[in-house]
C-alpha cells in the first residue's frame, strides 16, 4: 500500500514524459524517479559486459545486481553506474533501442519490479516508465498518460538528439521510433497500455509549459496537495 503522494506517468518514447515528469517533480518538491533510466543502464551495462540484449537469463542476472544509483540535491537528474556517471551515455540512440529490447524480457522485469518498487517507497515521487500504472504501481492515487502524434514525437526527438550533439537523420529517427513503438505495444511482458483510471493528456499542440501547469493542477486537485 502506497503511503505517500505518487504519480505515475506513461507514455510512448517522444510524448514529453521526461521532460514533464522532471518539472512536475521539482514543481510539487517531489523526487523524480525515471525507470526508463533503469532499463537504458541495463543495456549500457550489458554492452560493457559483453551480453546480447537478446539473452534474457543473462540479462536478468545482470539485473539482480545492476549497480545503479541516481543522484539526489546537487546531483538532481544524474545516473550513475557504480562509479561511473551515465547521465548522457544511456540517452544515445543505440542504447534507447537497447533499452526497449532489454525491456521485452520477463526475466528482466521480474527482477527490476521490486527495484521500482522499493525506490517509489522512499517518499513523495513522480515515477515515468511505460508500465507505471498497470504494472509497477497499480495502485498509485494519480495516473497519467501522455502521448503525442507519431509526426510531433519524432520531430521533438529529433531536436532533442541536436540539442545533445548527436547526428541524427530525420528518416532514421522516425523509423527507430517506429520500431520501439512496435516493440513496447506488442511485448508479450507488460506492454504499454494506458491505464483505465488514468488521466489521458494528448501533447501535440500544446506547449511543455501548458502541460506542466495542466498537471500540477490536476495533481494538487487529485492528490489534495
Amino acid at each position: 500500500m502506497i503511503q505517500h503522494p505518487v504519480i505515475a506517468i506513461d507514455g510512448p518514447a517522444g510524448a514529453g514524459k521526461s521532460t514533464v515528469a522532471r518539472a512536475l517533480a521539482r514543481r510539487l518538491g517531489f523526487f523524480l524517479l525515471d525507470t526508463g533510466a533503469i532499463y537504458r543502464s541495463l543495456a549500457l551495462f550489458a554492452q560493457q559486459q559483453g551480453v546480447s540484449w537478446a539473452d534474457g537469463p543473462r540479462l536478468g542476472a545482470l539485473a539482480e545486481t545492476l549497480p545503479i544509483r541516481f543522484g539526489r540535491g546537487e546531483e538532481d537528474g544524474a545516473v550513475f553506474l557504480a562509479d561511473q556517471t551515465v547521465t548522457t551515455a544511456i540517452r544515445t540512440p543505440e542504447v534507447s533501442l537497447g533499452a526497449s529490447q532489454v525491456s521485452a524480457h520477463p526475466e528482466v522485469r521480474a527482477m527490476l519490479l521490486g527495484l521500482q518498487r522499493h525506490l517509489s517507497r522512499s517518499g513523495p515521487c513522480v515515477v515515468e516508465g511505460r508500465d507505471i500504472g498497470t504494472v509497477v504501481l497499480p495502485d498509485a492515487p494519480l495516473k497519467i498518460f501522455l502521448t503525442a502524434s507519431p509526426e510531433v514525437r519524432a520531430e521533438r526527438r529529433q531536436k532533442e538528439l541536436e540539442a545533445r550533439g548527436v547526428k541524427a537523420d530525420a528518416t532514421a529517427t522516425r523509423r527507430e521510433q517506429e520500431e520501439r513503438d512496435r516493440r513496447d505495444l506488442t511485448r508479450a511482458t507488460a506492454p504499454l497500455k494506458c491505464a483505465e483510471d488514468a488521466v489521458l493528456f494528448d501533447t501535440s499542440e500544446h506547449s511543455i509549459e501548458q502541460v506542466i501547469d495542466e498537471l500540477v493542477a490536476t495533481a494538487k486537485q487529485r492528490l489534495s496537495l
